[in-house]
């Protein structure tokens, strides 16, 4: 079944002309709104095999590259996601490439110049990337505002896709298409969703995602109550905070 993703705006044509350009490529933007689900859609459109790296604090250069396995009795070179990316002339997709620690994100500044290379220093190897070859990482500048900045060299080495929650109306078709919900029930969870974002105050690290409003969409189409549905699917994933989960509760008891 083909990837459900609605455009906001040019993303998909600039994404198409980065890769014909051979150009890498950064989409930034708050959790969960539609990042992931627009590279798997971009994959489908393009017919290009897609490898998703999810990176964190323990992504390493030899995680991503490979490393010498026993195997059978002997000791062989497997390859890890990035060099399997580019030999097979994959789109390679790096979540939340900030995660990963520094000489991991080195290890990967040769794909995104001229050369288009990954040098393998366990054997000696120099893997050129072929043409239909893309690289595509995400990033969330203000979850990582307080943890990890990605460099300035690394920065400038993509081109950059700024992506935001949608429109109110294109929110409302993205969860009614995603949960089967009723139309104005969709328009209820987007409203909600837009009005604690705009609770500044809330004590939490980010706000209400699309893919928290799908969420509660899911459970309410599937018979949950809807104020149960939106507590469960939506203020108690995003706070701990009693102040905070009762601000959002009070939110949702006035919208649905």
């Amino acid at each position: 079944m083909p990837v459900f993703y609605l455009p906001i705006g040019k993303e998909a044509e600039v994404f198409r002309h980065a890769w014909e350009c051979q150009l890498p490529l950064m989409v930034k933007g708050p959790t969960g709104c539609g990042k992931t689900r627009f590279v798997e859609h971009m994959s489908e459109v393009l017919q290009l095999p897609l490898i998703t790296v999810a990176c964190n604090e323990d992504t390493s250069a030899t995680d991503l590259l490979g490393r010498h396995l026993l195997i059978g009795g002997e000791t062989r070179w497997v390859d890890g996601p990035v060099t399997r990316a580019v030999r097979q002339g994959c789109l390679l997709y790096l979540d939340e490439i900030a995660e990963a620690r520094p000489d991991a994100l080195v290890v990967i500044h040769s794909l995104t110049d001229h050369r288009r290379e990954l040098f393998l220093d366990r054997t000696a190897e120099i893997v050129k990337a072929p043409v239909s070859f893309m690289l595509v990482v995400s990033y969330n500048p203000g979850y990582q505002r307080s943890l990890r900045e990605m460099k300035p060299s690394t920065r400038q080495r993509f081109i950059a896709l700024d992506f935001n929650y949608p429109t109110e109306e294109l929110e409302t078709e993205i969860v009614a298409r995603e949960t089967c919900a009723d139309r104005s029930v969709a328009r209820r969870l987007v409203q909600i969703g837009r009005k604690v974002r705009h609770l500044t105050e809330l004590s939490v690290v980010e706000s209400v995602s699309t893919r928290l409003l799908v969420s509660a969409g899911k459970l309410i189409h599937a018979g949950v109550p809807p104020r149960l549905a939106c507590l469960t699917a939506i203020a108690e994933p995003l706070t701990d905070d009693a102040d905070a989960r009762a601000a959002i509760r009070q939110v949702i008891e006035l919208t649905i």
